[in-house]
Protein backbone atom coordinates (compact mmCIF):
# COMPACT_ATOMS: atom_id res chain seq x y z
CA UNK A 1 0.00 0.00 0.00
CA UNK A 2 1.23 3.97 -0.80
CA UNK A 3 -0.05 5.65 1.66
CA UNK A 4 -1.49 9.40 0.94
CA UNK A 5 -0.37 11.08 3.40
CA UNK A 6 -2.90 12.04 5.14
CA UNK A 7 -3.99 9.77 7.75
CA UNK A 8 -8.03 10.03 7.50
CA UNK A 9 -8.17 9.83 4.08
CA UNK A 10 -6.05 6.24 4.71
CA UNK A 11 -8.63 5.40 6.55
CA UNK A 12 -11.11 5.96 4.03
CA UNK A 13 -8.74 4.03 1.51
CA UNK A 14 -8.40 0.74 4.05
CA UNK A 15 -4.43 2.00 4.26
CA UNK A 16 -3.83 3.60 1.04
CA UNK A 17 -3.43 3.02 -2.28
CA UNK A 18 -2.55 -0.67 -3.78
CA UNK A 19 0.20 -1.04 -5.95
CA UNK A 20 -0.61 -0.72 -9.43
CA UNK A 21 -3.89 1.36 -8.46
CA UNK A 22 -4.13 4.95 -10.01
CA UNK A 23 -5.47 7.64 -7.99
CA UNK A 24 -6.62 11.77 -9.12
CA UNK A 25 -7.12 14.54 -6.69
CA UNK A 26 -9.98 16.08 -8.18
CA UNK A 27 -9.73 19.69 -7.61
CA UNK A 28 -12.10 22.44 -8.45
CA UNK A 29 -10.75 26.20 -9.45
CA UNK A 30 -9.72 28.04 -6.38
CA UNK A 31 -8.39 25.45 -4.00
CA UNK A 32 -5.14 24.42 -3.08
CA UNK A 33 -4.86 21.26 -4.58
CA UNK A 34 -1.49 20.49 -5.89
CA UNK A 35 -0.53 20.11 -2.53
CA UNK A 36 -2.10 16.94 -2.14
CA UNK A 37 0.32 15.14 -4.34
CA UNK A 38 3.12 16.81 -3.41
CA UNK A 39 2.42 15.67 0.42
CA UNK A 40 1.64 11.76 -1.10
CA UNK A 41 4.85 12.22 -3.01
CA UNK A 42 7.12 13.26 0.14
CA UNK A 43 5.45 10.98 2.78
CA UNK A 44 6.30 7.58 0.57
CA UNK A 45 9.81 8.98 -0.39
CA UNK A 46 10.17 9.31 3.62
CA UNK A 47 8.95 6.16 4.51
CA UNK A 48 11.34 4.40 1.72
CA UNK A 49 9.11 4.13 -1.22
CA UNK A 50 10.68 5.51 -4.48
CA UNK A 51 9.41 8.50 -6.12
CA UNK A 52 8.48 10.43 -9.19
CA UNK A 53 7.30 13.94 -9.28
CA UNK A 54 6.00 14.53 -13.06
CA UNK A 55 6.79 18.45 -13.06
CA UNK A 56 4.73 20.48 -15.61
CA UNK A 57 3.97 24.08 -14.73
CA UNK A 58 7.12 24.62 -12.44
CA UNK A 59 10.98 24.53 -12.91
CA UNK A 60 12.36 21.32 -10.91
CA UNK A 61 14.35 23.54 -8.34
CA UNK A 62 11.52 25.66 -7.77
CA UNK A 63 9.79 22.69 -6.75
CA UNK A 64 12.40 21.34 -4.86
CA UNK A 65 12.31 25.25 -2.91
CA UNK A 66 8.43 24.94 -2.49
CA UNK A 67 8.75 20.76 -0.53
CA UNK A 68 11.39 22.89 1.65
CA UNK A 69 8.84 25.39 2.71
CA UNK A 70 6.52 22.72 3.64
CA UNK A 71 8.93 20.48 5.87
CA UNK A 72 9.57 17.62 3.32
CA UNK A 73 13.63 17.30 2.70
CA UNK A 74 13.28 15.30 -0.51
CA UNK A 75 16.87 15.83 -1.12
CA UNK A 76 17.73 13.60 1.84
CA UNK A 77 15.69 10.81 0.13
CA UNK A 78 18.70 10.68 -2.81
CA UNK A 79 17.98 8.18 -5.06
CA UNK A 80 14.57 7.76 -3.87
CA UNK A 81 13.54 10.93 -5.44
CA UNK A 82 13.48 11.55 -9.33
CA UNK A 83 11.74 14.64 -11.20
CA UNK A 84 10.93 14.47 -14.68
CA UNK A 85 11.25 17.42 -16.14
CA UNK A 86 8.30 18.74 -18.62
CA UNK A 87 8.61 22.26 -17.90
CA UNK A 88 11.96 23.67 -19.16
CA UNK A 89 11.70 22.60 -22.97
CA UNK A 90 8.51 24.88 -22.72
CA UNK A 91 10.92 27.95 -21.54
CA UNK A 92 13.94 26.60 -23.67
CA UNK A 93 16.03 26.11 -20.20
CA UNK A 94 18.91 23.48 -19.60
CA UNK A 95 17.91 20.99 -17.40
CA UNK A 96 20.11 19.11 -14.94
CA UNK A 97 17.47 16.23 -14.38
CA UNK A 98 17.92 12.64 -15.08
CA UNK A 99 14.75 12.58 -17.22
CA UNK A 100 14.24 15.74 -19.17
CA UNK A 101 10.85 15.75 -21.85
CA UNK A 102 12.27 16.79 -25.08
CA UNK A 103 8.83 18.56 -26.36
CA UNK A 104 6.33 18.86 -23.68
CA UNK A 105 3.82 19.40 -26.30
CA UNK A 106 3.66 15.95 -27.43
CA UNK A 107 2.33 13.42 -25.43
CA UNK A 108 4.52 10.75 -26.94
CA UNK A 109 7.83 12.29 -25.90
CA UNK A 110 6.30 12.85 -22.03
CA UNK A 111 5.18 9.44 -22.35
CA UNK A 112 8.91 8.15 -23.15
CA UNK A 113 10.07 9.87 -20.24
CA UNK A 114 7.54 8.20 -18.06
CA UNK A 115 8.21 5.00 -19.41
CA UNK A 116 12.14 4.92 -18.73
CA UNK A 117 11.68 6.14 -15.20
CA UNK A 118 9.12 3.28 -14.61
CA UNK A 119 11.69 1.16 -15.64
CA UNK A 120 14.33 2.39 -13.99
CA UNK A 121 12.92 1.59 -10.47
CA UNK A 122 13.80 -1.59 -9.18
CA UNK A 123 10.90 -1.90 -6.55
CA UNK A 124 6.94 -0.67 -6.59
CA UNK A 125 6.98 3.28 -6.43
CA UNK A 126 4.71 5.91 -6.88
CA UNK A 127 4.55 8.35 -9.68
CA UNK A 128 2.51 11.78 -9.18
CA UNK A 129 1.54 13.99 -11.71
CA UNK A 130 2.24 17.99 -10.57
CA UNK A 131 -0.67 19.09 -12.83
CA UNK A 132 -2.51 16.87 -15.49
CA UNK A 133 -4.51 20.22 -16.78
CA UNK A 134 -1.18 21.63 -18.03
CA UNK A 135 -0.24 18.95 -19.93
CA UNK A 136 -3.49 18.52 -21.21
CA UNK A 137 -3.55 22.44 -22.23
CA UNK A 138 0.02 21.80 -24.08
CA UNK A 139 -1.20 18.27 -25.80
CA UNK A 140 -4.91 18.34 -25.77
CA UNK A 141 -8.01 16.83 -24.32
CA UNK A 142 -8.22 13.53 -26.11
CA UNK A 143 -4.50 13.10 -26.91
CA UNK A 144 -4.05 13.04 -22.97
CA UNK A 145 -6.95 10.71 -22.24
CA UNK A 146 -5.14 8.07 -24.25
CA UNK A 147 -1.85 9.14 -22.87
CA UNK A 148 -3.75 8.51 -19.39
CA UNK A 149 -4.52 4.83 -20.54
CA UNK A 150 -1.29 4.14 -21.51
CA UNK A 151 0.46 5.54 -18.56
CA UNK A 152 -1.65 3.63 -15.90
CA UNK A 153 -1.17 0.69 -17.87
CA UNK A 154 2.42 0.53 -17.32
CA UNK A 155 1.84 1.38 -13.70
CA UNK A 156 -0.37 -1.78 -13.06
CA UNK A 157 2.38 -3.83 -15.48
CA UNK A 158 5.12 -2.92 -12.89
CA UNK A 159 3.05 -2.08 -9.84
CA UNK A 160 3.50 1.19 -9.07
CA UNK A 161 0.73 3.63 -8.00
CA UNK A 162 -0.12 6.85 -9.79
CA UNK A 163 -1.89 9.92 -8.16
CA UNK A 164 -2.79 12.65 -10.48
CA UNK A 165 -3.41 16.26 -9.44
CA UNK A 166 -5.93 17.72 -11.85
CA UNK A 167 -7.93 21.18 -11.80
CA UNK A 168 -11.38 21.03 -13.42
CA UNK A 169 -10.91 23.86 -15.30
CA UNK A 170 -13.87 24.33 -18.39
CA UNK A 171 -13.39 21.41 -20.62
CA UNK A 172 -15.23 19.86 -21.91
CA UNK A 173 -18.20 17.43 -20.39
CA UNK A 174 -16.77 14.14 -21.42
CA UNK A 175 -13.42 15.27 -20.72
CA UNK A 176 -14.36 15.98 -17.15
CA UNK A 177 -16.75 12.85 -16.26
CA UNK A 178 -13.68 10.84 -17.98
CA UNK A 179 -11.60 12.13 -15.32
CA UNK A 180 -14.40 12.19 -12.65
CA UNK A 181 -15.66 8.79 -12.83
CA UNK A 182 -14.26 6.66 -16.06
CA UNK A 183 -10.18 6.07 -16.33
CA UNK A 184 -8.66 6.33 -12.84
CA UNK A 185 -9.26 3.75 -9.64
CA UNK A 186 -10.29 6.01 -6.78
CA UNK A 187 -11.10 10.13 -7.53
CA UNK A 188 -10.87 12.55 -4.28
CA UNK A 189 -12.76 15.45 -4.53
CA UNK A 190 -11.26 18.79 -3.14
CA UNK A 191 -13.40 21.85 -3.69
CA UNK A 192 -14.16 24.63 -1.18
CA UNK A 193 -17.40 25.93 0.27
CA UNK A 194 -18.26 29.39 -0.80
CA UNK A 195 -20.03 32.42 -0.81
CA UNK A 196 -18.59 35.81 -2.23
CA UNK A 197 -15.25 34.07 -1.62
CA UNK A 198 -13.72 30.88 -0.47
CA UNK A 199 -13.78 30.35 3.34
CA UNK A 200 -13.51 27.15 3.80
CA UNK A 201 -11.99 23.67 1.75
CA UNK A 202 -12.92 20.21 1.66
CA UNK A 203 -11.94 16.51 0.52
CA UNK A 204 -13.48 13.70 0.61
CA UNK A 205 -13.73 10.09 -1.36
CA UNK A 206 -15.92 9.82 -4.63
CA UNK A 207 -15.25 6.90 -5.85
CA UNK A 208 -12.97 3.85 -5.34
CA UNK A 209 -12.55 0.59 -6.46
CA UNK A 210 -11.01 -1.51 -4.07
CA UNK A 211 -13.24 -0.70 -1.37
CA UNK A 212 -16.66 0.63 -0.97
CA UNK A 213 -15.91 4.81 -1.21
CA UNK A 214 -16.69 6.95 2.28
CA UNK A 215 -19.15 9.53 1.04
CA UNK A 216 -17.54 11.85 3.97
CA UNK A 217 -16.07 15.34 3.15
CA UNK A 218 -13.36 16.62 5.29
CA UNK A 219 -12.31 20.58 5.83
CA UNK A 220 -8.59 20.78 5.49
CA UNK A 221 -6.48 23.65 6.11
CA UNK A 222 -2.69 23.68 4.34
CA UNK A 223 0.03 24.92 6.85
CA UNK A 224 3.97 25.47 5.59
CA UNK A 225 5.55 24.06 7.42
CA UNK A 226 3.16 20.76 8.00
CA UNK A 227 1.13 20.31 4.55
CA UNK A 228 -2.77 19.60 3.96
CA UNK A 229 -4.45 18.72 8.15
CA UNK A 230 -7.57 18.03 8.15
CA UNK A 231 -9.24 20.32 9.91
CA UNK A 232 -11.43 21.14 12.67
CA UNK A 233 -12.29 24.90 12.90
CA UNK A 234 -13.53 25.31 16.22
CA UNK A 235 -13.42 22.93 19.34
CA UNK A 236 -15.08 24.74 22.68
CA UNK A 237 -13.65 24.00 26.25
CA UNK A 238 -16.14 24.41 28.71
CA UNK A 239 -16.37 23.31 32.30
CA UNK A 240 -16.62 25.29 35.39
CA UNK A 241 -14.40 28.05 37.46
CA UNK A 242 -10.69 26.50 38.05
CA UNK A 243 -11.44 23.21 36.29
CA UNK A 244 -8.43 23.50 34.53
CA UNK A 245 -9.63 24.77 31.03
CA UNK A 246 -6.96 26.74 30.41
CA UNK A 247 -4.21 24.39 31.38
CA UNK A 248 -5.81 21.66 29.06
CA UNK A 249 -5.63 24.04 26.16
CA UNK A 250 -2.31 24.95 26.59
CA UNK A 251 -1.40 21.41 26.61
CA UNK A 252 -3.05 20.73 23.92
CA UNK A 253 -1.71 23.57 21.91
CA UNK A 254 1.00 24.46 19.42
CA UNK A 255 0.59 27.82 20.32
CA UNK A 256 -2.20 29.21 22.82
CA UNK A 257 -2.63 33.01 24.38
CA UNK A 258 -5.58 33.61 27.25
CA UNK A 259 -7.48 37.19 28.12
CA UNK A 260 -7.35 36.68 31.96
CA UNK A 261 -7.26 39.05 35.04
CA UNK A 262 -5.16 38.09 37.97
CA UNK A 263 -4.91 34.41 36.56
CA UNK A 264 -8.47 33.44 36.15
CA UNK A 265 -10.09 34.10 32.52
CA UNK A 266 -12.46 36.40 31.91
CA UNK A 267 -13.04 36.37 28.21
CA UNK A 268 -11.69 33.17 26.19
CA UNK A 269 -8.66 30.75 26.14
CA UNK A 270 -7.52 30.58 22.24
CA UNK A 271 -5.06 27.85 21.26
CA UNK A 272 -4.74 25.60 17.60
CA UNK A 273 -3.73 22.17 17.85
CA UNK A 274 -1.52 20.10 15.09
CA UNK A 275 -1.42 16.83 15.99
CA UNK A 276 -1.53 13.31 13.69
CA UNK A 277 -2.94 15.07 10.92
CA UNK A 278 -4.80 17.05 12.31
CA UNK A 279 -5.10 20.75 12.52
CA UNK A 280 -8.16 22.54 15.10
CA UNK A 281 -8.99 25.76 16.48
CA UNK A 282 -9.55 25.72 20.27
CA UNK A 283 -11.73 28.07 22.45
CA UNK A 284 -11.95 28.05 26.00
CA UNK A 285 -14.70 29.89 28.22
CA UNK A 286 -14.63 31.45 31.45
CA UNK A 287 -16.33 29.52 33.96
CA UNK A 288 -18.21 32.07 36.15
CA UNK A 289 -21.69 32.36 35.91
CA UNK A 290 -21.38 36.14 34.72
CA UNK A 291 -19.53 35.42 32.04
CA UNK A 292 -22.50 32.97 30.59
CA UNK A 293 -23.22 35.38 27.78
CA UNK A 294 -19.71 35.00 26.26
CA UNK A 295 -20.01 31.25 26.85
CA UNK A 296 -23.26 31.11 24.53
CA UNK A 297 -21.02 33.31 22.28
CA UNK A 298 -18.48 31.51 21.96
CA UNK A 299 -20.05 28.21 21.45
CA UNK A 300 -21.47 29.20 18.23
CA UNK A 301 -20.27 26.90 15.03
CA UNK A 302 -18.97 24.73 17.44
CA UNK A 303 -17.88 21.19 16.00
CA UNK A 304 -17.13 19.22 19.31
CA UNK A 305 -17.08 20.24 22.69
CA UNK A 306 -14.56 19.49 25.78
CA UNK A 307 -16.53 19.61 29.47
CA UNK A 308 -13.62 19.69 32.17
CA UNK A 309 -14.22 19.03 35.60
CA UNK A 310 -11.85 18.72 38.67
CA UNK A 311 -12.41 15.78 39.70
CA UNK A 312 -12.06 16.25 43.39
CA UNK A 313 -15.19 18.50 43.34
CA UNK A 314 -18.26 17.10 42.63
CA UNK A 315 -20.24 20.35 43.94
CA UNK A 316 -19.54 21.67 40.48
CA UNK A 317 -20.63 19.17 38.73
CA UNK A 318 -23.72 20.33 38.82
CA UNK A 319 -22.28 23.98 37.24
CA UNK A 320 -20.13 21.72 34.73
CA UNK A 321 -23.89 19.88 33.23
CA UNK A 322 -25.70 23.42 33.19
CA UNK A 323 -22.75 24.53 30.79
CA UNK A 324 -23.39 21.81 28.40
CA UNK A 325 -26.74 23.66 28.22
CA UNK A 326 -25.48 26.77 28.06
CA UNK A 327 -23.39 26.19 24.98
CA UNK A 328 -26.12 24.40 23.13
CA UNK A 329 -23.81 21.27 22.49
CA UNK A 330 -26.31 18.58 23.18
CA UNK A 331 -26.04 16.69 19.74
CA UNK A 332 -22.82 17.55 19.36
CA UNK A 333 -19.72 15.04 19.93
CA UNK A 334 -18.85 15.93 23.48
CA UNK A 335 -16.03 14.33 25.65
CA UNK A 336 -16.08 15.13 29.12
CA UNK A 337 -12.62 15.43 31.47
CA UNK A 338 -12.21 13.89 34.74
CA UNK A 339 -9.16 16.06 35.75
CA UNK A 340 -6.84 16.01 38.03
CA UNK A 341 -6.91 12.75 38.42
CA UNK A 342 -3.15 13.25 40.45
CA UNK A 343 -4.80 14.62 43.45
CA UNK A 344 -6.78 13.00 46.61
CA UNK A 345 -9.46 12.76 46.86
CA UNK A 346 -9.92 12.46 42.88
CA UNK A 347 -13.60 10.42 41.47
CA UNK A 348 -12.55 8.03 38.86
CA UNK A 349 -14.85 8.29 34.99
CA UNK A 350 -17.09 6.14 36.09
CA UNK A 351 -17.51 7.91 40.00
CA UNK A 352 -17.85 11.20 37.64
CA UNK A 353 -20.61 9.99 35.29
CA UNK A 354 -22.34 8.86 37.80
CA UNK A 355 -22.26 11.89 39.94
CA UNK A 356 -23.30 13.94 36.74
CA UNK A 357 -26.16 11.72 35.46
CA UNK A 358 -24.69 10.78 32.22
CA UNK A 359 -25.51 8.01 29.48
CA UNK A 360 -22.76 5.79 29.15
CA UNK A 361 -22.42 6.96 25.45
CA UNK A 362 -20.85 10.07 26.35
CA UNK A 363 -17.29 9.35 27.30
CA UNK A 364 -15.73 10.60 30.72
CA UNK A 365 -12.24 10.33 30.25
CA UNK A 366 -9.34 10.98 32.74
CA UNK A 367 -6.69 13.83 32.72
CA UNK A 368 -4.15 15.53 34.29
CA UNK A 369 -3.61 19.01 32.41
CA UNK A 370 -1.18 19.95 34.20
CA UNK A 371 1.30 16.99 33.05
CA UNK A 372 -0.54 16.91 29.75
CA UNK A 373 -1.28 12.96 30.80
CA UNK A 374 -4.51 12.36 28.80
CA UNK A 375 -4.84 15.17 26.96
CA UNK A 376 -3.78 14.30 23.13
CA UNK A 377 -5.76 10.85 24.29
CA UNK A 378 -8.72 13.06 24.86
CA UNK A 379 -8.15 15.12 21.73
CA UNK A 380 -7.93 12.07 19.21
CA UNK A 381 -10.99 10.63 20.74
CA UNK A 382 -12.77 13.79 20.01
CA UNK A 383 -11.70 14.47 16.66
CA UNK A 384 -12.89 10.68 15.46
CA UNK A 385 -16.24 11.89 16.94
CA UNK A 386 -16.29 14.46 14.80
CA UNK A 387 -15.14 12.89 11.56
CA UNK A 388 -17.93 10.17 12.56
CA UNK A 389 -20.33 13.04 12.63
CA UNK A 390 -18.94 14.52 9.33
Amino acid sequence: MIETGLPKLDDYLHGGIPEGKTLVYYAYPGVEGAVFGMQSLCHSISNGINGVYVASSTEPHRIREQLGEFGWDAEGCGDRFTIIDAFSGLIGADSHERYVVADPEDTRSLTQCIKNAMEDMREPGVIVFESLSTIMDLCGELETLDAIEEWNQYAMLYDHAMIYNFTAWPYSDDTLLAIKEDIFDSTISVGGITGNVIFGQYFGVLKTNWTDAVRKFILFKVLKPGGVRAYIPKILVTGPFDAGKSTFVHALSTRAVSVDRLGTTIALDHGHVDHKGFAADIFGTPGQERFDPIIKLLSGEAMGVFLILDSTRAEDFARGRQMLEITRSFGLPVVIIANKQDRDGALTPEDVRGKLDMPENVLVMPAVAATGEGVFEAFETLIDMVMEVG
